[in-house]
């Protein structure tokens, strides 16, 4: 398995600048997130890797070893593309044993990984069929098997669930995580879904127009956004503008909802800033109790709610005209109906305070 680095990954297509001087370390045996939406880079990153596309500038490294110039067949990394990519003419065996025969292995240590490969992914019984007689799942199955069975250094995936049905995906994604457990190795998962990216990840790299906006581990990444566009795109937010009011004892924006106690989520937050406090639906309690205390309160009337069994969803207008939302799970009473005026109460540590970038473009305009 390997350890890899890249430096200063320049990548244009064209006019379009697809990578943006990319720093980026994953540790040897980690099971790394590229998350984004399309178009931000995410998957000529991987490509990059492979060694499918060149950078214009910058260096790969596997190891230690500069690759950038390496050709892909020597690179000894195993790819499992988004639509897998097998022979429909080849069996399945055919498929998982293609890459050992161009790398003209003994027929012999070729039957002996082959067997091994397909075990791992529990597809032996279907060796003698062809792509056409298998079912999305086991195609996907078959491809990380074709992957795996050159013993591979490391396992690059582009978004290789997305064309399986919701239910499929979640079988798929617990084999995924126990067979990179079991061998170890380093695997980079290509992704645009948050929650697929949230729930297997050791690490994740947030991407946006052609940079990466964030690395951390999924808790960190969720709790702890650095900027809007990650609070956003990571699961759901309520994001409430303001102006830094104090920064001596703790952070406080005014807002025209009142002051928000919270927690900066960038360096050389000062009075005056205009942030944003970015608060999750799930951090928010209605308040029933009048001498209950907490860190901050917000005053609205709701507008909607919608229940859903384990879960009940409250969208609440505040005395701004904004509306927040709000996430009750294994809600036992109604907390509230629409039209009901209601006290919002969330803590200091629940709310993250962002630059406002809106506010930066104009400035720079």
């Amino acid at each position: 398995m390997f350890g890899i680095k890249l430096e200063n990954v320049t990548k244009r297509f064209d006019n379009v600048l697809a990578l943006d001087r990319i720093n980026l370390e994953i540790d040897a045996g980690e099971f790394f997130f590229l998350l984004g939406p399309s178009g931000c880079g995410k998957t000529t990153l991987l490509r990059i890797l492979a060694g499918f596309e060149q950078p214009e500038r910058g260096r790969v490294l596997f190891d230690a070893r500069d690759v950038t110039d390496v050709p892909p067949h020597e690179r000894n990394t195993g790819m499992v593309f988004q639509n897998y990519a097998l022979w429909p003419h080849m069996t399945v065996w055919k498929n998982v044993e293609y890459g050992l025969t161009m790398r003209n292995m003994s027929q012999h240590a070729r039957d002996q990984k082959v067997r091994r490969a397909l075990e791992m992914v529990q597809m032996s019984g279907y060796a003698e069929r062809s792509p056409n007689q298998l079912s999305g799942g086991q195609q996907q199955r078959v491809a990380l098997a074709r992957a795996l069975v050159i013993e591979p250094g490391v396992v690059l995936l582009d978004e290789p669930l997305s064309n399986l049905d919701a239910r499929l995906r979640l079988e798929m994604r617990e084999q995924l995580q126990d067979l990179q457990r079991t061998l170890g190795v380093t695997m980079i998962y290509v992704t645009h879904d948050q929650k697929e990216a949230l729930a297997m990840g050791a690490r994740i790299a947030v991407m946006q127009m052609g940079k990466v906006a964030q690395i951390g581990t999924p808790r960190d990444v969720y709790r702890q956004p650095l900027t809007r566009f990650v609070a956003d795109f990571i699961g759901e937010i309520n994001l409430i503008s303001g102006e830094i009011k104090s920064v001596e004892f703790e952070v406080v924006a005014t807002t025209d909802v009142g002051d928000i106690r919270g927690q900066a989520g960038y360096e050389g937050v000062q009075v005056g800033d205009q942030v944003l406090c970015a608060i999750r639906p799930e951090t928010i309690d209605f308040l029933s109790d009048e001498n209950k205390t907490t860190d901050n309160v917000i005053l609205g009337r709701v507008r909607r709610a919608i229940y859903l069994g384990e879960v009940e969803q409250f969208f609440v207008e505040l005395a701004s005209g904004d509306q927040v939302k709000l996430i009750q799970y294994g809600a036992t009473m109604q907390h509230a109906q629409p039209g009901d005026e209601v006290r919002l109460g969330f803590s200091q540590q629940q709310v993250v305070v962002l630059r406002d970038e809106a506010e930066d473009r104009d400035e720079a305009v």
